[in-house]
Order: C-alpha cells, then structure tokens, then sequence
C-alpha cells in the first residue's frame, strides 16, 4: 500500500522583495491569487494541506482561505530563517505522519501542471525513490542539478551560493515528494552545513546532496513544462502568464 501522501506549501514570503505590501502567495494571475491555483492543483492529492506562512500573512492568508472557501492547517514560521526552517516545521502540523510522502510545493509557482504533478508523484512511487523532483533543461538555470557520470542525481545547487552566474541547464522547479521521517531527519541532522553563505539562512537544496550520500535513492524528473517553471520574485517574472 502506498504510503499517505500530504501536501505543504511554502508560503511564508511576505512579498516585499516583488513591491508587494502583501503576501506573494496572494498576487493575483489569471484571476485569483497564486495559492487558490495552487490547492486546486493538488487537491486531488490532498484537500486540507498543510501552508506554511509569515505572522504578517496569517491574517490575510486566512480571510483568502475563507472567501474562496478552501480549508488548509496554516503554520506560522515566526522569523524568516530560511526555506529548511519552514519545511521542518510540518512536523508541528496535524497533518504530520513521519511514514507519509511529503509533496511540497513553493508558493509562488502560479500555473503548476496537474499532469506534472501527477507525474511526479506516480513516479516516485513506482520507483521506490526517497526523494523526486520535477526539473527542466532551461537557458539561464539558477538552481542546476548535478548529476554523475552514470546519470544519477548527486546535488541540486544554487548559483547564489556558488557564486557563479546561471548557465544552461537542468533546474528544479520548486516541486518535491519526499518520505517525511527520513529527509526531515536528515534535514534537522546537517541543518548548521545548510546555512547560506549568501543569505545566512536555512536552505533545502542542499538536502539533495545530503540524500545522494546518504544512500537515498534520489531522482530529478524533466517532465516540468514551460509554464510550470514561471514563478513570482519580480512582478515582471509574470508577464504573459
């Protein structure tokens, strides 16, 4: 029997870095805010997931939940310590189930593909795999995978943190599935080697290479469509979305 499966979004951006006096989560595109086409995206793999956001933007997040008549168990992420932060936080959520698959989503994708959703959780499924991803061969990768001679993934990287300018390659695109007890683990164990030199935060990425090490079967999926890697950090990363 496959293990549950509970979805959690990383939404704890305030907004500030694109102009927004709100939460980017909550910019409209197509009509409603990118977190509304965000559950309905994923409803069909859990319709109560787990939003993780700012104090700032519990209030306005909540009134969005209830005008559109959405349910989700929102957890606040006090301090802005960094994307690791945030994931470990699930594990205050009611939905947490150590023996569950995580499927995380960041909350400022606005157009994610059901069928790329889809995709990537059948496939980590079948597989067997501990950690998936959806990825993408692009111009300007800012965040690559590396992968070995034989194909494998070994790393997912953030040319920030490198210090080195985006090239071509295969990027993620901020959409994951993951056993919850393993990768958490994992994540609370290296959580001191996980804080960016760029930003002094708490990151993700870097639990990629940690799983590949560790011996955790790990694979990056390039099913992911043009459309499902425009996110929002400018407001002019939207345009003609």
């Amino acid at each position: 029997m496959a293990a549950r499966l509970a979805a959690l979004i990383a939404a704890a951006g305030t907004g500030s870095r694109a102009g927004l006096p709100y939460p980017k989560t909550l910019h409209p595109v197509r009509g409603k805010p990118i977190l509304i086409h965000l559950l309905d995206r994923l409803k069909a793999h859990d319709g109560n997931p787990t939003i993780i956001v700012s104090p700032s933007g519990l209030e306005p997040i909540s009134r969005t939940l209830e005008e559109h008549g959405r349910e989700a168990h929102l957890l606040v992420q006090e301090k802005p310590t960094g994307m690791g932060d945030a994931v470990l936080a699930f594990r205050q959520s009611p939905a947490f189930d150590p023996d569950a698959d995580v499927l995380l989503a960041w909350g400022d994708i606005p157009l994610l593909e059901e069928a790329t959703i889809a995709g990537l959780v059948a496939r980590h499924r079948e597989e067997g795999n501990d950690f998936t991803f959806a990825s993408r061969p692009v111009a300007q990768a800012y965040t690559r995978v590396a992968r070995d001679a034989a194909g494998a993934v070994t790393a997912l990287e953030e040319t920030r943190e490198l210090g080195v300018e985006p090239e071509p390659g295969e990027r993620d695109i901020g959409l994951f599935v993951f056993r919850a007890g393993p990768i958490l683990q994992l994540l609370e164990h290296h959580r001191d080697e996980g804080l960016g030199r760029a930003t002094g935060e708490h990151g993700f990425l870097y639990i990629v290479a940690h799983a590949a090490a560790s011996g955790f079967k790990v694979e990056a999926l390039p099913i992911a469509t043009e459309q499902d890697c425009i996110s929002l950090n400018r407001l002019s990363d939207l345009d003609g979305a």
